[in-house]
């Protein structure tokens, strides 16, 4: 089971994301919380394995301070950002705090259940009318180190891996991802690296 906690200010936001998650038979909504601070001390004490995070909360903690104290504390949580807020530097400082991905309000329900096991195992999601917005058509436009990171993704390595072997954190690699993923404007590691492929940006494996 992949155990969720959802945080939201909005009480019927929350109710509404319960509702449809708890359809899928391999999540467990384990808590709500309605600030960053509050998300922070439920983090803490119930450890889900996913935090469903909105990103502009009132108080004195925002979702991305919370995320990044999150993933500060608890190495195994992955924070996942369900947010109306689709600014690149919103998407840059969610990201730059440990988030594994950045999603809108308005993602089809298939898509943020498929979002949230991804982001249980791991792996970086990016909203996909973000990705088809921040496209740019020249490919080459991906730096080296895009480059490299995206080549180990081919390889099959995981973001702590591909921090490893670059000697980077995990949330750096989170970083270029994005990147990447908006420069190919797609939203996933595999249409990353399919893109690449055919465009010839990588080289055949």
């Amino acid at each position: 089971m992949i155990r969720l906690l959802l945080v939201d200010d909005h009480p019927v936001v929350r109710i509404g994301l319960r509702g449809m998650l708890e359809a899928a038979d391999d999540f467990e909504i384990v808590g709500e919380a309605g600030s960053g601070e509050e998300a922070l001390a439920l983090a803490i004490s119930l450890r889900p394995d996913v935090v469903l995070m909105d990103l502009r909360m009132p108080g004195g903690m925002d979702g991305a301070a919370a995320t990044g104290r999150i993933v500060d504390r608890l190495p195994g949580t992955h924070v996942l950002i369900l947010t109306t807020y689709d600014t690149d530097t919103d998407i840059l400082r969610a990201v730059e705090a440990g988030a594994t991905g950045y999603l809108l309000k308005d993602t089809p329900i298939d898509t943020l259940i498929g979002a949230v096991r991804a982001a249980a195992r791991g792996e970086t999601v990016l909203a996909a009318r973000l990705a088809t917005r921040r496209k740019t058509p020249p490919a080459e436009q991906l730096t080296p180190r895009e480059l490299g990171v995206l080549g180990l993704v081919a390889r099959g390595l995981s973001n702590a891996e591909i921090g490893r072997e670059l000697f980077i954190g995990e949330a750096t690699v989170k970083t270029h991802l994005l990147r990447v993923f908006g420069k190919l404007g797609v939203n996933d590691r595999t249409a990353a690296v399919t893109a690449a492929l055919s465009r010839g940006v990588l080289p055949p494996p």
